[in-house]
């Protein structure tokens, strides 16, 4: 397959299988990318206000701390550092509704309509996020629940476990919800026109004929995926595939993730047989992305078989012919 520059510009790019990764700020690249571009939007975004910023990254780094929390190691396993999302100040939280409004604007354009946007957030994140989204421009569609045990919440007051040893001060997460956005469909249009003329419009319904749910039982990311890429925030593929899996209604079409880190998303993409670009601002996240996709790509997953069979089955038409477009 010949590579075009049509969605890369002047930026480094990598191709791997169906996929293309970009090292590029996603601002700068949905700036640049023609309107009614891609199909969906599956994205973990690092709420890059202060967490993943250098100094912070550095902090975590050293095991110091700072935004991040550094468990202890329990039973000889040394568990991974995760953000403090309640350290958010309000004017940090200004910072992260501008910044996430502004991405929404962004998102809507290059989003062909009634293209969906799947979005990882936080309980505590959640409520500001959606609002940013919607100002923004998209349609709020609802939550996709992961049941998940994680070790954020459950903790003691700060400094005074032994006065109140009875308390915790927020509850212990059980569950990590994820944004479900639609870009509006065009006025007067039914989901079915939408499905006719842009191959969006809705969800894509299990390999068996069941509809696609909204609580997913999820498992933490396996070992043997993060000895492939060591991305603090790494998600399984046992989700990734379901998502990006479902946010193409009629199995063609472009997934976004422009906030590509190890690159979970894409190589889920590969997974099911579907074309995805990921953009990766962070060059360490880049090159990690491009040794890890194909890795990840190549995971063994229980219970995503059906999936990869009905992904490569659903590149055709419905007139038996193969679909070759491809946006890069």
């Amino acid at each position: 397959m010949q590579e075009t520059p049509k969605l890369t510009f002047d930026y480094e790019a990598h191709r791997i299988g169906r996929a293309q990764i970009v090292c590029a700020d996603s601002f700068e690249w949905l700036r640049k990318a023609p309107e009614n571009t891609v199909h969906a939007v599956v994205t973990d975004p690092p709420y890059g206000v202060k967490e993943f910023d250098d100094h912070e990254l550095a902090k975590r780094a050293r095991g110091r701390g700072g935004v991040w929390r550094i468990p202890p190691s329990f039973d000889g396993c040394i568990r991974a550092p995760l953000p403090r999302f309640t350290a958010h100040n309000e004017k940090e939280k200004q910072r992260l509704f501008e910044f996430f409004r502004e991405w929404a604007v962004l998102t809507a354009r290059v989003l062909r309509p009634g293209g969906h946007v799947i979005i990882a957030t936080s309980s505590i994140v959640a409520s500001f996020l959606y609002e940013a989204l919607a100002k923004g421009g998209l349609e709020f569609r609802g939550q996709i629940l992961r049941t998940v045990r994680t070790l954020r919440g459950g903790d003691s007051p700060k400094n005074a476990h032994e006065e109140f040893p009875g308390v915790c001060v927020l509850p212990r997460g059980c569950y990590e919800p994820w944004g479900l956005f639609r870009k509006p469909l065009p006025p007067g249009m039914k989901v079915s026109d939408c499905l006719r003329d842009f191959q969006t419009g809705g969800l894509r319904r299990l390999a068996n004929g069941n509809p696609f749910e909204d609580l997913i039982e999820s498992e933490r990311t396996p070992a043997r995926e993060k000895e492939i890429a060591n991305h603090p925030s790494l998600k399984p593929q046992s989700l990734m595939r379901l998502l990006v899996y479902a946010a193409l209604p009629l199995g063609t079409g472009t997934v976004l993730d422009p906030f590509m880190g190890a690159g979970s998303i894409v190589a889920a993409a590969e997974a099911v047989g579907a074309t995805s670009i990921g953009i990766e601002r962070k060059r360490e996240y880049f090159e990690m992305a491009r040794q890890a996709i194909p890795r990840l790509r190549a995971v063994q997953v229980a219970g995503t078989d059906e999936l990869v069979g009905k992904g490569q089955t659903a590149l055709f038409n419905r007139t038996g012919h193969a679909t070759t477009e491809m946006l890069f």
